[in-house]
């Protein structure tokens, strides 16, 4: 068997799960999406596959925006979406627990207790909405992180996999992501407004509409990303690792459409075929020996089946 360590920096830059927003490539059809969301100033719903790019749209639309405009996040603020979220969720959390804890024992030691705002931590959309606002002391009291300090601008807002969420959540959002307001009942029923010379960008990403409730379909501008054709994929590689790669290769891909035919549970997807591309480019694979070849290829099917049997039927049929 061929040696298998690597260095430490080819470990670290063997995959493609850091974002690499100047590689993504829109279609026209969703490039035309994207601007109508923008234009009309509504939520962008987003469905494909797994590892179709769906999560990756939104670095690439906040990079296209930053570079156009400054005075916008390079990065989108991210809202990971759980079976337990609610609409309060996307906005800020409250740390009870360590307020109550702050009460009581200051209460022994009679020293004053930290302002509320001490133990709220604005999540996705509130942290957005508060950025737009004027950077005086009273706005920026709820923004924890130094980096956002001084910051006065626009950003996109990622809402992914909005699907996992309870049915109601999305509903329970929409008022507020039509207003760009929230309350911070915890502090007073504070109110944060979002001013109206910085644009939200909203992105929502889900494996299904079909989970989403009705009213809430109507109030987006919806878009699916297909699965790429084998010419799509080739450019996808070239973007990546360059036009010139021997690795950006129709027969590599031929091997990955073969793959997705023959799986049957969870067909990889871009994703899984940028990473391994590059692993097969980090083992030098072209440059082996055929039996080296047969051995590496069967080490790199980990990356593209997911499942013990889709596993064993891949290195059964190749």
């Amino acid at each position: 068997m061929p040696d298998i360590n690597l260095r430490l920096d080819q470990i670290q830059e063997a995959g493609f799960n850091k974002p690499k927003p100047q590689a993504y490539q829109l279609d026209t059809a969703l490039q035309a999406a994207v601007e109508v969301a923008i234009q009309l100033g509504m939520p962008l719903l987003i469905t494909g596959e797994p590892g179709t790019g769906k999560t990756q749209l939104a670095y690439k639309v906040a990079y296209d925006l930053n570079r156009i405009n400054p005075a916008f996040l390079p990065n989108p603020l991210v809202f990971h979406t759980k079976t337990t979220s609610s609409s309060t969720d996307l906005f800020y959390q409250y740390d009870a627990i360590r307020h109550f804890y702050d009460a009581g024992l200051n209460k022994q030691t009679q020293q004053a207790l930290p302002p509320v705002s001490q133990y709220i931590e604005l999540q996705a959309l509130g942290k957005a909405i508060a950025l737009t606002m004027p950077a005086t002391a009273n706005n920026r009291k709820y923004v924890k992180d130094p980096a956002f300090t001084a910051f006065t601008g626009g950003s996109v807002v990622l809402l992914d996999e909005i699907d996992k969420a309870p049915r109601d959540f999305p509903n329970d959002i929409l008022y507020e992501i039509e207003r760009f307001a929230f309350e911070i009942k915890e502090d007073n029923n504070t109110e944060l407004v979002k001013d109206d010379s910085h644009k939200i960008i909203v992105i929502m990403t889900s494996n299904s509409e079909k989970n989403l409730p009705d009213a809430f379909l109507r109030r987006c501008v919806f878009y699916h990303i297909p699965f790429p054709d084998e010419s799509k994929l080739l450019s996808i590689l070239q973007s990546h690792l360059g036009a010139g790669s021997p690795y950006a290769s129709m027969d590599l891909i031929n091997i990955f459409m073969e793959v997705r035919r023959i799986l049957t549970k969870k067909k990889p997807a871009t994703a899984e075929l940028l990473n391994w591309v590059k692993m097969l480019e980090n083992r030098d694979f072209l440059k082996k020996s055929p039996d080296d070849q047969q051995k590496i290829m069967r080490i790199s099917y980990s990356i593209l089946a997911k499942t013990f049997d889709d596993l064993q039927i891949l290195i059964a049929q190749r």
